[in-house]
């Protein structure tokens, strides 16, 4: 797709100003991002070998264990002993945001329901201290083997993976839903001389949306009455976001949870056409991202 069709195709859901933003955001190469599994490391020790390194970081406002590196590309990081221990997973920030909304307590069922790579699952088990049951959902069976590795590497104690669709599970009841549902990837587009990096087209978009409807059915099915579902995507389209929320809250399966912006005030925020959920905007720190917090009524 060329720039031109994608800001047409933008231009549905934002003004021409926030369109620019949008585009310019897509033609930035994003810096390298990094969380601490505290399940093997302590922030001290790893800050400590970044700077022995000489790896230069700056620290995220809203999130005590992630990191924005400044001087070193990702396989400068992958070279670590750190990395190659399971101390650290490089991670999106915008990634990060879904299991900090999802706050998994001690001895919690959650289902983390199209897992793989898992670096929400760690991060999950990480928040909850390796004292939270998590059943990781992944139906490639190549993807679910590497969220098997991801897992063991970090050292995630109570985890268990099926390799199945999602939208097959039947009769399992939860106490909190992650559904960071595959999507078009409209948030992580980059775009170079014009071009957009990445296959993306409006039949993909399409597929994305009924493929998200079922999900988010069947984590609703699966969790229990006044319990939570983060619902996240790597996508900025209304059409597999607030459109697809809007259409389970009308039906009363569930409700908004209200997202507290003012955590992430220093993040650049999009505009959506729903109260109470999180939209990103693609830049040199952040991929575009949606997330919104729901609760099952």
């Amino acid at each position: 797709m060329k720039e031109e069709e994608l800001r047409k195709l933008l231009s549905r859901d934002y003004d021409d100003m926030l369109v620019e933003k949008i585009i310019k955001g897509m033609q930035e190469k994003r810096k390298v991002t990094l969380r601490i599994n505290t399940l093997k490391a302590s922030k001290e020790e790893i800050l400590q070998v970044l700077n022995n390194e000489g790896i230069e970081y700056n620290l995220v406002s809203w999130y005590q264990d992630a990191f924005i590196i400044e001087n070193k590309a990702e396989e400068d990081i992958r070279n670590l002993d750190i990395y190659k221990d399971g101390k650290v997973y490089l991670q999106s920030l915008s990634a990060m945001i879904p299991a900090l909304m999802l706050d998994p307590q001690e001895n919690e069922t959650i289902l983390d329901m199209t897992a793989a790579p898992g670096g929400k699952t760690t991060q999950i088990a990480a928040l909850g201290h390796n004292k939270v049951m998590i059943t990781a959902v992944e139906k490639n069976k190549i993807r679910a083997e590497r969220l098997k590795y991801n897992i063991d590497k970090m050292g995630v104690k109570k985890a268990v993976i099926i390799n199945e669709d999602a939208r097959k599970l039947n009769g399992y009841k939860f106490d909190k839903v992650l559904l960071d549902t595959p999507c078009s990837g409209s948030g992580t587009l980059r775009i170079i001389d014009g071009v957009v990096e990445q296959e993306f087209s409006e039949e993909l978009i399409a597929r994305c949306v009924k493929f998200q409807e079922k999900l988010l059915l069947r984590a609703i099915d699966m969790v229990m009455v006044g319990h939570d579902i983060v619902y996240s995507t790597c996508s900025i389209l209304k059409c597999e976001n607030e459109e697809i929320i809007k259409k389970f809250v009308d039906k009363g399966l569930v409700e908004i949870v209200n997202i507290d912006k003012d955590r992430f005030k220093n993040m650049e925020l999009l505009p959506t056409s729903l109260p109470g959920v999180l939209g990103v905007a693609p830049n040199l720190e952040y991929e575009g991202f949606f997330v919104a917090h729901l609760r099952k009524i």
